[in-house]
């Protein structure tokens, strides 16, 4: 069996695969402060609950934030390979990644057999990643997933203008003093994430069909907004949160 370890900043993901490449077994768990030690007690709770033999571990891959710090690891690959392997495995057909994480989004463009030909990141600012809706989140006292199914009802988004965390949370303080629905606050904010990423793909030369990966995936706000606001398909992987760990014990496998 083969392992792939993603040690994102928000959270660490594992995944095992055997040699044909199916996925046996994986678990998420907070990164915390320690990141090797956060992955290593989730490989002893995978061995324990999927009943894993140690033994059997052929080689293992990180990637992700941390994956200098990852102990058990043989190899070091990149969260940009690692997507594109992962989602060419799940869904064969696409020719660009989104990936919106806790640290930073990237949209990846792919050739017909899922080999990187570009890419755009951005990891330079809050205000296009999952930590932006955790902050808005914290605003609201809601958890992130709650800021989702508020916001994808049917209220009007309402316009967010600032491209900055900071700025961007005080037009939200500014607006709800307005009285303005928090609703349509949160499907504006939804939008403005949503605007982001469609300016990235368009710079990359991005195109369809689009696969949606990362823990932000997850959130029904964000790919209605996606879909939204780009004129490409888009489709969300199976088990998003996964798929660069997915990725990495693909390339571990070989």
């Amino acid at each position: 069996m083969y392992l792939g370890i993603d040690s994102g900043s928000t959270s660490t993901k594992l995944v095992v695969v055997d040699g044909g490449g199916r996925m046996v077994a994986h678990g998420v768990a907070e990164t915390g402060t320690d990141c090797n030690e956060t992955a290593s007690r989730l490989w002893d709770r995978l061995c324990a609950t999927s009943r894993l033999s140690r033994g059997a571990l052929r080689a293992a891959v990180a990637t992700g934030y941390g994956r200098g710090r990852i102990a058990m690891a043989e190899r070091r690959v990149t969260e940009i390979t690692c997507h594109a392997v992962g989602v060419h495995h799940l869904v064969a057909a696409a020719r660009s990644v989104i990936d919106m994480g806790g640290q930073d989004s990237k949209v990846i463009r792919l050739d017909e057999a899922g080999r990187v030909e570009d890419f755009t990141m951005n990891d330079k600012c809050a205000a296009g990643t999952g930590r932006f809706l955790e902050v808005i989140a914290r605003r609201f006292n809601l958890t992130v997933d709650q800021l989702g199914d508020l916001a994808v009802g049917d209220a009007a988004p309402i316009a967010i203008n600032a491209t900055c965390t900071v700025f961007a949370e005080t037009e939200v303080v500014g607006l709800l003093a307005e009285g303005h629905p928090r609703e349509s606050i949160l499907a504006g904010i939804h939008l403005a994430l949503a605007r982001r990423v469609a300016a990235m793909f368009d710079l990359v030369g991005a195109r369809g069909p689009a696969a949606f990966s990362g823990g932000v995936a997850l959130n029904p706000a964000m790919v209605r907004a996606l879909r939204g606001c780009m004129a490409e398909r888009v489709d969300v992987v199976p088990h998003p949160q996964l798929t660069a760990a997915l990725g990495a014990a693909l390339i571990a496998a070989g």
